[in-house]
């Protein structure tokens, strides 16, 4: 019996499946050695690159992990990853412990400042919100750490990803004043939606949304918003995928179908096809636009990127090139075209090998230099989401209202750098179920 997983990593998308095994494995699941073995022969038959694939002498590597660094295709696959099973099921469900924020460096006042934060957090329950300045952590100034980008510094700063950790943050609020917290890491619910609202400009009522990835609880964030946004009768959707670094491939189907309408899932409009290898063409897959109550019938939408937008997020966007004008503000997208299938082996790892190549309707796929915006602007992490000042969500507004942008230099463009508590393998993209064809 195969079930089939789908993830998009870097974030895009991927089917998996997995065996039943009626042979019962050693107690408390497989060996690394096992793990290894099971992973070299899933390679050589999945793997997208399979015939660029190094020689390797399996026996060489003790485990599943230090294999797949070995035998991925490098000049390409960045991707390719082993997981633990539970944390990667508990990230998926957007169980998290840390404390729920990203941080950037300001290049403009050369601070460190809250770039997003989730309302579960701990520090979100403090008032603590995008656009803060973070002076320092736990007595470490954080601006040259995020200046230099230096992960291994940043880590040491916050400590371990686990429940308990206590950090003595102080704060810069955008009154002026300072304030210090402390702040204990916890488990908690990520929202996924971010923020979503309503803006009355003079092209119309345009609907915003702020989305940070793709999990399994964005499927009803999702509906709440875009029923809301159908209510308000929006005209126009500014879409913020600034930092969603991917997620579940249905996920990707449901916002893809909500912004461009029933008559794309009458037609049986093609979202995405996934092409796998010349072993695999059996398991080639197409994702359909999907009808909805809620759905906009959009002919136009601005996304807001940046470096840290991939997988499921381009996915989003090449999937509806083909029937609504995608206009992008903000940064080049980070570039995935690829996809990922997922085996659970044990319950004690999960393979996750690039299984498979994604184009849209026409055949539109390979954008591994990603997608350029039609505007360059910085993330203005001075500026909270909502605020018209925020320079990606001005330009995105003066677009919709004139037609056009500002006339602001491309060469005055900063790219900030952003630092998540979220694991690397975040960038990308999954979808659960799909039947075998």
């Amino acid at each position: 019996m195969k079930k089939l997983f789908i993830f998009l990593i870097t974030i895009l998308i991927a089917f998996s499946s997995c065996k039943k095994n009626d042979t019962p494995g050693p107690a408390g699941g497989p060996t690394p050695e096992m793990a290894r073995d099971s992973l070299y022969l899933l390679l050589n038959q999945w793997y997208y690159w399979y015939s660029n694939m190094p020689a390797v002498n399996k026996d060489n590597y003790s485990d599943p992990y230090t294999l797949m660094e070995a035998m991925r295709y490098r000049p390409v696959d960045k991707w390719s990853f082993v997981e633990d099973y539970d944390k990667f099921l508990a990230e998926m469900l957007g169980t998290f412990v840390g404390h729920g924020f990203r941080l950037s460096y300001d290049i403009e006042d050369r601070t460190a400042r809250v770039a997003m934060i989730y309302s579960g957090s701990p520090l979100y329950a403090n008032g603590v919100r995008r656009g803060w300045i973070v002076k320092t952590i736990n007595g470490n100034n954080m601006a040259p750490i995020l200046a230099s980008g230096d992960q291994t510094a940043y880590d040491n700063a916050l400590g371990p990803s686990e429940a308990g950790v206590t950090n003595i943050f102080v704060f810069k609020k955008p009154d002026g004043t300072e304030t210090t917290i402390s702040s204990t890491k916890s488990t908690f619910t990520l929202n996924s939606v971010i923020l979503y609202d309503t803006l009355h400009l003079t092209s119309g009522i345009t609907g915003h949304l702020v989305f940070d990835q793709f999990i399994t609880p964005s499927a009803q964030e999702l509906a709440t918003a875009f029923a809301w946004f159908r209510q308000c009768n929006v005209t126009d959707l500014i879409l913020d995928l600034r930092y969603n670094s991917g997620g579940y491939l249905d996920i990707a189907q449901d916002l893809a179908s909500y912004i461009a309408g029933n008559t794309l899932a009458s037609n049986h409009s093609v979202f995405a096809k996934l092409e796998y290898n010349d072993k695999n063409q059996d398991q080639n897959y197409s994702y359909l636009f999907q009808s909805s109550s809620s759905s906009l019938s959009l002919p136009r939408v601005v996304v807001i990127t940046s470096r840290l937008t991939a997988s499921a997020s381009e996915a989003v966007m090449n999937g509806l090139k083909p029937f609504v004008n995608v206009v992008g503000v903000g940064d080049t997208t980070y570039g995935k075209p690829v996809g990922m299938n997922g085996w659970p082996i044990g319950e004690k790892y999960f393979f996750w090998p690039i299984t498979f190549k994604m184009v849209n309707a026409v055949n539109e796929g390979d954008y591994y230099a990603g997608f350029a915006p039609e505007k360059y602007a910085d993330d203005d992490v001075s500026h909270d989401f909502d605020d018209r000042r925020e320079l990606c969500l001005n330009e995105s507004i003066h677009y919709l209202e004139s037609g056009g942008f500002t006339a602001k230099r491309a060469g005055e463009f900063h790219r900030n750098p952003v630092f998540s508590e979220k694991p690397a393998w975040m960038t990308n993209g999954f979808s659960i179920d799909k039947p075998h064809k």
